[in-house]
C-alpha cells in the first residue's frame, strides 16, 4: 500500500443526506476501508445511495483532509476518518487494522533532507505494515 497525504482543511461543504451517511459509516470503522465495501454497508443499512456519490463523496473528504487514503498494492484506494494533525499509520497486512502513530524522529528527518537539499515546505506521507498480534496468532 502506499500513501496520499490528505489535503488541506477544505472550505465548508454543505451537509448533505449522502456526506451524512458516509462520514457516519466511516466513523463506525476503525480501519481503512474501500468505497466497494462502504457502498456495501450503507445500502445493507437501507441508504439508498450510489456508488459514484460514494466515490465522490469520499474524493471530496479527502481533498479537505477528512479522510486519509491510502493505496493498496493492487492500487485500489481505501479511506479512514482519522484524527485531526499529522500522523502515519501502522496497518496490518492480512486484516487491515489500523493504528495511528506520531512520528516526531521522522518529522526531524524529513526536516533535515529537505534543508540538505535546499527546498522548502517539504511534506511526506510514511505509512508502517507489518502483522497486528491477532492475525500472528492464527
Amino acid at each position: 500500500m502506499t500513501a496520499q497525504p490528505a489535503g488541506n482543511e477544505g472550505p465548508t461543504r454543505r451537509p448533505t443526506r449522502q456526506r451524512t451517511a458516509v462520514s457516519g459509516m466511516l466513523s463506525e470503522l476503525d480501519d481503512f476501508t474501500s468505497a466497494q465495501d462502504l457502498h456495501a454497508r450503507l445500502r445493507s443499512q437501507g441508504d439508498a445511495v450510489g456508488l459514484a456519490t460514494v466515490y465522490r463523496t469520499l474524493q471530496t473528504m479527502a481533498a479537505d483532509g477528512e479522510v486519509d487514503v491510502l493505496r493498496t498494492d493492487d492500487g485500489e484506494a481505501v479511506y479512514r476518518q482519522c484524527s485531526t494533525g499529522h500522523h502515519h499509520h501502522l496497518v496490518c497486512r492480512d486484516c487491515g487494522a489500523t493504528v495511528e502513530v506520531d512520528g516526531p524522529t521522522v518529522e526531524r528527518w524529513a526536516e533535515r533532507i529537505g534543508v540538505e537539499n535546499g527546498y522548502r515546505d517539504v511534506t511526506h506521507t510514511i505509512e508502517l505494515f507489518g502483522t497486528c498480534q491477532a492475525c500472528q496468532r492464527r
